[in-house]
């Protein structure tokens, strides 16, 4: 019986004893990614969405979904851009970025059609020079893919993607990782261990990131960036 206890203390201390080094090993993993830093992020539960510059204010809205504050994108954006790309967009102010890995909780609210849609930004250097993630339903040449925004209407620049994201009426988790360096782009859906599209592009080397649609309206909450931060350029004079 003595031999049955002792057993039992062994394994109790044991477990007692690996705890703190779990959870060691958990914190860096939420601070840090591929070794970056985490430099932004916002679950919006404030109320507030100051640190995020809309193309349209009155398009989007902080507003409560069940227990959660979210931030929300309830009609099209009163916005007309220089060329043939996305009209939804709000972008977060002041960070630029080279690698980084965005992550967030995307819900699309618009009705069931084939580009239902949600978009991640990146790159974004101004409204004719960007990176952007189509989220789209159906793939085609316009959907559902990575595209480049260079002064000229998107361009798909994917290597590889899926037939299409399955968008329903819940939440999904969002992530994409840039290395600059590799020119690659990873982009991933609920499943973060395989990515649903790649692409391979060094034509922007930094800028910022944002949050939005192509025409179609959602939700975004517990956005997450890690990455590496880099001054912006100076403005130029007109």
């Amino acid at each position: 019986m003595r031999r049955a206890h002792g057993l039992v203390l062994v394994v109790l201390l044991t477990l007692f004893l690996s705890v703190p080094e779990a959870l060691a090993e958990e914190k860096p993993t939420s601070q840090k990614v591929l070794g970056m830093p985490l430099v932004f992020k916002d679950d919006f539960e404030k109320g507030s969405a100051d640190m995020w510059e809309p193309v349209d204010p009155g398009a989007w809205k902080v507003v409560e979904d069940g227990e959660n504050k979210v931030y929300a994108l309830l009609r099209d954006c009163k916005y007309s851009p220089k060329v043939r790309s996305p009209v939804n967009i709000s972008i977060l102010k002041g960070l630029w970025v080279s690698d980084f890995v965005f992550e967030a909780r995307f819900k699309s609210t618009q009705p069931e059609y084939g580009h239902r849609d949600m978009c991640i930004f990146f790159g974004h250097k101004d409204p004719a020079h960007f990176y952007y993630v189509h989220f789209g339903k159906k793939a085609d040449p316009h959907s559902n893919s990575i595209f480049i925004v260079n002064g000229v209407p998107r361009t798909s620049i994917a290597t590889k993607r899926t037939k299409g994201t399955d968008w329903d009426d819940e939440y999904h988790t969002v992530r994409v990782a840039r290395d600059v360096e590799k020119g690659t782009i990873e982009v991933y859906f609920d499943d973060l261990e395989t990515p649903i599209m790649l692409a391979n592009d060094k034509t922007f080397k930094a800028g910022r990131i944002g949050v939005g649609s192509f025409d179609d309206v959602g939700m975004v909450d517990n956005v997450r960036i890690w990455g590496k931060k880099q001054e912006p350029p100076a403005k130029q004079a007109d």
